[in-house]
């Protein structure tokens, strides 16, 4: 038997609570983990979990299990990394859950990381709601906003704002707006988040303002919105991660930089600390990299470029 491959099994069974979303992590069938499990229970001679058909939990003698198998887990992992085994060259399949544009913005950068480590897979998996990390396979998940979910890491990288954004070509037609106001005057794109998408919030000073916008363009994905603003036909509140290079290239123009957009936390979300592969860890910190940068070129104005691994995060 291998123990710390059952171990492992036991630990995240115990934490999602199914034998097949375990099965659907590991990308093996669900007879493969239950044996597992039942190899331990044949190995201890004693139950691990009460079975029936609608829940599934730890006996006495699970619980006393789950504790050892964890802190023997996370001894075998600090032995990987103390040695050093396959942390200089990682290799395998990262999946990172992102939304439309997060995608976008990682696309054209993920190469870069690519190019330092050629046996890393990267697949992005697209979604405009933040959905079941273990449904989904996924390693990471990039996401902008507040998160509630202590089964969940999360580690606060940056603040990202919305921006407001339109194509020369627009402003060249129907002027800029200089008030939030102004907005009732100009065909807005809106991006269909869920009631009162096209209230847009403002804030100056101590003061909070929202303005009720209006247009014939409405789209529950960002991508279309911004390919509309591209295409000047209209204004755009868009995420900065999604803008930043369109805002460096002037195809599009950045308004009412006087009245800040609401500021989210731009978070990066996983299953757990324990087990993190080093190729995922080589993604965390790559995506920490890129954040670090947007920073930097939004602050000057700058073209980003790589950098190296600084890390400026904090866990939220």
């Amino acid at each position: 038997m291998d123990l710390l491959g059952a171990l492992g099994a036991l630990v995240r069974v115990a934490e999602t609570g199914s034998f097949s979303a375990v099965a659907r992590e590991r990308q093996v069938s669900q007879s493969a983990v239950t044996r597992q499990i039942g190899q331990l229970e044949q190995h201890f001679g004693v139950r691990l979990f009460h079975r029936t058909t609608r829940r599934l939990s730890l006996t006495d003698d699970g619980e006393k299990l789950l504790g050892h198998a964890r802190r023997l887990l996370e001894m075998a992992e600090a032995m990987e990394e103390d040695v050093g085994h396959q942390s200089s060259t990682p290799t395998g399949l990262v999946r990172v859950g992102v939304r439309a544009a997060g995608a976008r913005f990682l696309a054209i950068r993920v190469p870069l990381l690519l190019a330092r480590h050629p046996g890393l897979k990267i697949e992005l998996v697209v979604h405009d709601q933040f959905g079941d990390m273990i449904e989904e396979r996924l390693d990471l998940a990039l996401y902008q906003g507040e998160l509630n979910d202590s089964s969940l890491r999360v580690r606060r990288i940056r603040m990202v704002d919305q921006a407001v954004v339109a194509a020369p070509a627009y402003l060249e037609q129907h002027g800029a707006p200089a008030t939030p106001a102004d907005l009732a005057e100009h065909a807005c794109l809106i991006h269909d988040t869920g009631p009162d998408s096209d209230l847009w919030h403002f804030t100056r000073g101590d003061q909070t303002m929202s303005v009720r916008v209006s247009g014939n363009f409405i789209a529950n994905n960002s991508a279309p919105v911004r390919a509309a603003a591209l295409a000047g036909h209209g204004i755009a509140m868009l995420p900065e991660l999604q803008v930043v290079d369109d805002l460096h290239s002037d195809r599009l123009v950045s308004l009412l930089g006087e009245y800040p957009t609401q500021r989210l936390p731009l978070c990066l979300v996983y299953p757990s600390q324990r087990n993190l592969a080093s190729r995922t860890r080589v993604v965390m910190d790559f995506l920490i990299e890129q954040a670090r940068q947007l920073s930097a070129a939004l602050a000057t104005g700058s073209e980003m470029t790589p950098a190296s691994h600084e890390m400026l995060d904090v866990d939220c």
